[in-house]
């Protein structure tokens, strides 16, 4: 769930891209009329349907002051259930829980209600934040989480109030390499996530990750392959370029977006910054571009300078990073072998090229920060995700998940 507050990075009157989404419509799926179908499926694997009297009761009728935040496609708001249907809450009692309000009149809300539903209730790892429940009714769709009580990565990065140490920034890291790991190779089926940010990526009181928001989500068979989809869903400057080009989704997308995070959480930067509509700072190659000084230790957050005792591992977060946002699509590690590398000193790092970025087949800056979007396509900066739609259609191809 994207509760993502604005942080102002970057010139006077910048836009950190990362606020921009880029949606367009997922492969066609209607739960009007499905209710029972959809009950049926997730009943067996412990979330509830909750009635709108109980949520309302939860949230002292969807009060102003139990607003969480906003994202894309509605608002999530605290709350408070009886551990036991039925049971009284006063007094401090019953379970907090986050639950995110879609509005009914989203079409696009309503698909990745549906595909957060059917996905989320059958996953089961301690670094996925836990799908409780969920209501489908006439003010609208909603689902109920537990409340991870440290908030989003995001806000830690950016908070000027308390600064997230390195030992914290690395636990978030391994936590979400593991959540990967697990949708990518160990589940019985390979989950391909789609929207990893850090406004997605929860963190506890004691800074274990929990990856949320599976709204687009995709499932393949392991070893199965995924056909071009006429979708192309996700974040800028998170979104894997080669993705936008080529519309087929795959685990090296995600590894693209898990590589940005990496740069991201060690730098405090954010992916893209724009400026009168163009992009005046890419992460990324900034970062590539002080790994070919061999100066990528400059890269790190400068308020951590002087205090991290471990140089070696933030050198591995780094160049682990750009690994995994390589540009060519096929010199990226998997995630299992990027965890590899971040968990082990013994692991040889990667070489990697430094004429990267000056080969004429790399991405241009703005194809790094918005890929080879169409020209049908369309941005807005309100400060949460919004809508845009390519309109470019592309011959069927195929990818190995």
């Amino acid at each position: 769930m994207d509760t993502s507050d604005s942080i102002g990075r970057g010139p006077r009157g910048s836009i950190p891209l990362h606020k921009l989404r880029i949606p367009s419509a997922i492969e066609s799926s209607n739960i009007e009329g499905g209710n029972a179908e959809l009950e049926i499926a997730v009943a067996a694997a412990g979330p509830r349907r909750y009635s709108y009297d109980e949520l309302v009761a939860a949230t002292r009728d969807f009060a102003e002051e139990e607003k969480l935040g906003r994202g894309g496609f509605g608002s999530v708001y605290r709350g408070r259930l009886p551990v036991v249907p039925g049971g009284d809450v006063d007094g401090g009692g019953g379970q907090q829980v986050a639950i995110k309000f879609l509005s009914e009149s989203s079409s696009q809300g309503r698909k990745e209600f549906e595909a957060e539903v059917r996905i989320i209730t059958r996953l089961r790892h301690r670094n996925l934040v836990q799908l409780l429940g969920w209501c489908d009714c006439p003010r609208g769709l909603m689902l109920v989480y537990e409340l991870v009580p440290g908030g989003s990565l995001e806000k830690h990065i950016y908070d000027n109030q308390r600064l997230l140490t390195w030992s914290e920034r690395y636990k978030i890291i391994i936590g979400l390499g593991s959540a990967l790991r697990y949708l990518h190779q160990e589940w019985e089926q390979c989950v391909l996530h789609g929207d990893i940010k850090p406004s997605n990526i929860m963190v506890d009181s004691s800074y274990n990750t929990k990856l949320g928001d599976f709204g687009l989500a995709r499932l393949v068979n392991h070893g199965e392959r995924w056909k071009t989809t006429t979708a192309v869903q996700g974040t800028a400057g998170y979104i894997d370029p080669e993705f936008i080009n080529t519309q087929r989704p795959s685990t090296e997308s995600d590894v693209y977006s898990f590589g940005i995070v990496l740069l991201e959480t060690a730098c405090a930067k954010p992916p893209v910054v724009l400026h009168e509509d163009e992009p005046s700072f890419v992460l990324l190659r900034w970062v590539w571009s002080l790994y070919n000084q061999n100066t990528i230790l400059d890269a790190a957050d400068e308020r951590l300078r002087g205090v991290v005792r471990d140089e070696r591992q933030m050198e591995r977060v780094l160049v682990v990073g750009l690994w995994c946002a390589h540009p060519d699509l096929s010199e990226r590690p998997s995630i299992a072998r990027a965890m590899n590398v971040l968990q082990s000193d013994d692991v040889r790092l990667p070489d990697l090229s430094p004429q990267m970025y000056k080969s004429k087949a790399s991405p241009s800056p703005r194809e790094v920060a918005m890929g080879s979007v169409s020209t049908g396509s369309t941005f807005s900066g309100s400060g949460v995700p919004t809508s845009a739609t390519t309109t470019t259609t592309r011959s069927s191809g195929s990818f190995v998940c």
